[in-house]
């Protein structure tokens, strides 16, 4: 055989997979966004087609299982498109859970909540390569013993450093609506890795709290709330108590329970209006002690 024959032989085999026999990576941690980026994708595959191949993985009942490419797959139906060009690769599911984490860490956009169950994942699958048993309770500080050699590997690969990959792990302890308030930016990243230690009904009590205060908890609040836990003594009185202490730099607010309001209010105003009609029923009432202070002079 000729040297460009040999050479021939090295290059990927790329096939045209049917898009109905490809099924999604199972607990796929990443996102495909119907956004601005999607649509200049459908429009690129539109008329160039797709230009890099997705990876797949073939399963044991014959169909396949996409490692690599979502968002171009997701390009490919929306543009009306019967079959994708892919390669496939024969990998074990550790293999392919490292390889789908690689690929995807490479997008220009990626959540909180996306990096954590990605980083978690391709940790539990490098320790499983390695036979080191996966630890449940990461520690933000790295020192989980059971996996230094598996987390420094993984550091080197993602380019961040340890702590912040167990940081980012922790993440997965918080309960979904505080998770979706990170990857709004509306809670920092270390309060929220301070608060991921909390227990579910605490995080939920929490929750209600910043729901009616309309504030969310600062590092030094988190981690008081986070200690207040650990002893056993965080209760929703604690955490109201915790969240109504002045932030720096905080303008003094007043934050009232919703259902202390209400049962002052007519049924006929609505929610949204609840703010104006506390207003004005305060300046009805400023107004009538200033004529009762009035009337008492002139006497």
């Amino acid at each position: 055989m000729s040297d460009a024959g040999r050479a021939e032989n090295r290059l990927p085999k790329i096939y045209d997979i049917p898009l109905s026999e490809i099924d999604d990576f199972p607990d796929h941690p990443f996102q495909v966004r119907l956004d601005d980026d999607m649509d200049a994708l459908v429009q690129s595959v539109k008329e160039r087609g797709i230009i890099t191949p997705v990876t797949l993985r073939q399963k044991e009942d014959g169909r396949y299982e996409i490692v690599s490419g979502h968002r171009r797959k997701k390009a490919c139906e929306l543009a009306g498109l019967e079959t994708v060009k892919s390669e496939i690769k024969e990998l074990t599911r550790d293999e392919a859970i490292i390889l789908m984490v690689e690929s995807n860490l490479q997008r220009s956009t990626i959540l909180p909540s996306e990096k954590a169950f990605s980083y978690k994942m391709r940790l539990d699958a490098m320790k499983r390569q390695a036979g080191r048993p996966a630890q449940e309770n990461y520690s933000p500080l790295g020192n989980n013993s059971l996996g230094v050699k598996s987390s420094d590997e993984m550091a080197e690969a993602v380019g961040e450093s340890k702590n912040q990959i167990f940081r980012f792990i922790r993440l997965t302890e918080l309960i979904p609506d505080l998770l979706n308030m990170v990857d709004e930016g509306r809670i920092a990243f270390r309060p929220a890795v301070e608060l991921s230690y909390l227990t579910k009904e605490q995080q939920a009590a929490l929750l209600e709290t910043i729901s009616y205060t309309d504030a969310t908890p600062s590092l030094a609040q988190a981690i008081k709330m986070k200690e207040f836990s650990k002893n056993g003594k965080l209760g929703p009185d604690v955490i109201e108590s915790i969240m109504s202490e002045e932030k720096p730099n905080q303008k003094e607010k007043f934050t009232f329970k919703a259902e202390r309001l209400r049962q002052y209010i007519p049924s006929n105003i609505p929610y949204e209006k609840t703010e104006d009609y506390v207003l004005k029923a305060l300046e009805y009432y400023h107004r009538y002690q200033e004529r009762q202070k009035e009337r008492s002079q002139e006497r």
